[in-house]
Order: structure tokens, then sequence, then C-alpha cells
């Protein structure tokens, strides 16, 4: 679904049916097709290995809704050089069912923070793991997306819950199968100005996701100044997808007419 009006740049939205279109506890295939049936054209979720993959690619097939991402597994622990292997080897058996899927990207996370270790020492085995990943998923034309998380409410002990270390660490990987998830609700509960964090990096956001705060519901419920905190977005030089990663208040529908009522 492309909104927008016409003093703003359209934008492309893709729902995180884990959340949206699951009204009445609908089943997950079905999610695909209500997603299609109200006007979108991509979809993402978190997981695989706890779905029906013939069915979600039966429906997919059916609606020629694509996937945007989701999440490599197993996740591993990139802070720690033990869990690497397993990581790289998870990687591998998920650029085959991206494949399968026609997805874009796989969404990859740091886990949680290691006392023992300085956080320099964390932020170059998280680099490391990612440099040994990026030829793998190169190869397959699929992108990594690192993804900070917020460890205020959603995530505590999570190590990289800094918008600023993401970038860091992208940049010394250096692979443009490398990016960063940009998620603009974990951006704000940790204090940060999206207007400042993101700008002369737009090149190495991969995709965003968006939630308003507090609550991570729909735009629109919370505090977040939509029109200044999107127009950052362009002015850093992302103009690609924005997942609509949030918990509706009410039906999904209804939510997503308020959204369109903020001409996002």
């Amino acid at each position: 679904m492309i909104v927008g009006d016409r003093n703003a740049l359209s934008l492309i939205l893709s729902p995180c049916i884990e959340w949206l279109f699951a009204d009445g506890g609908r089943p997950f295939p079905e999610r695909v097709r209500a997603a299609a049936a109200a006007g979108f054209a991509q979809v993402e979720f978190w997981t695989t290995t706890d779905k029906d993959l013939d069915q979600v690619e039966k429906a997919l097939h059916e609606t020629g809704i694509t996937v945007t991402g989701f999440v490599s597994e197993p996740a591993g622990r990139l802070v720690d050089p033990a869990t690497h292997a397993a990581f790289l080897e998870g990687v591998k058996r998920s650029v085959q069912v991206a494949a399968r899927l026609s997805a874009r990207n796989l969404i990859v996370v740091s886990g949680n923070a290691r006392p023992e270790a300085d956080r320099t020492q964390q932020l170059d085995a998280i680099a490391e793991a990612l440099r040994r990943a990026a030829s793998i998923a190169s190869k397959a034309g699929v992108v990594l997306l690192l993804e900070p998380l917020n460890t205020l409410v959603d995530h505590r002990g999570y190590f990289l819950d800094s918008t600023a270390d993401a970038l860091q660490v992208i940049r010394s990987v250096d692979q443009p199968a490398v990016r960063l998830l940009y998620d603009m609700y974990h951006s704000v509960v940790m204090g940060e100005d999206p207007e400042h964090v993101l700008v002369g990096s737009g090149g190495l956001v991969g995709h965003v996701h968006i939630a308003d705060a507090p609550g991570r519901h729909e735009p629109g419920t919370g505090k977040i100044d939509w029109a200044r905190q999107l127009a950052a977005l362009r002015t850093a030089g992302y103009g690609g997808p924005i997942g609509l990663e949030y918990i509706p208040s009410r039906d999904t529908r209804s939510s997503l007419e308020l959204i369109r009522e903020l001409a996002l």
C-alpha cells in the first residue's frame, strides 16, 4: 500500500503480520490474504520455524504479495564469538527460506550483553560475525539487517541499543549486504532524536520500522511528531518501504484508517 498526500513523498508500507491482520486469531496464511485484500503489496514477519511454510508460500503465490523480510534463525548471540558458527549455519538455512519466499532481507540481532566483556569487544564480535555472514547473504541476493532494540522497556539486557553503535558496526563491516534496520520506536524510547541520529547515514539504512511511543501502538496514538520524523528520514536519504511493526490498539483496519488520516 502506498500512502501520502500531494505535499509529501508517498511511502510504501509493509505491515508486520505477527501483529497486524491477526484479529480474532486469524491463521497466519490468511493474514497474507487479508493484507493483500487491504491493498498491501508486501508484508513482513518475525520467524519462519514456527510456521507452515507450504501454506505461507501458497498464500504469497495466490496474492502476489512479496516478503520484505524476516528474522534469521537461530538468532544467535553475535556479541559472543562462541555462537558465530551456529549463527552462520542459521544464515545459510535462512537464505534458502528467503529464496523460497522471495524475501529480500534477513533481520539479525546482537543478543544480550556479556557482562564479562567490554563494549568495544562486543561491537567487534558483532562486526566479525556479520563480515563472515555477508558473503553468504550477498551470494543469495539477500541483505542482512542489523537491528538495535530499546533496553528501557521491551528488551532489558539486550546489547545493541544505540543507533550510532549499530552504524559504527555497519561501517566497519563495509559490505552492501549488511545494513541497518532502523526502528523509530526503539530509537525514540532510548531518547534518540531521529532527526539527528541518521544524519548522513541514510544510505546505510536498509529498512525502517515504525510504531508510536509510548505504547508501541499505531502512529497517532503516542507523542511522536510523524510529519517531522518521517521528513527526517527523507532528509537522511532513506526512501524505501516503512514497516508497520506496531501493536494495534483497535482492530487492524481501524488502526490503518488512523494511519491514512495522518497521511504518512
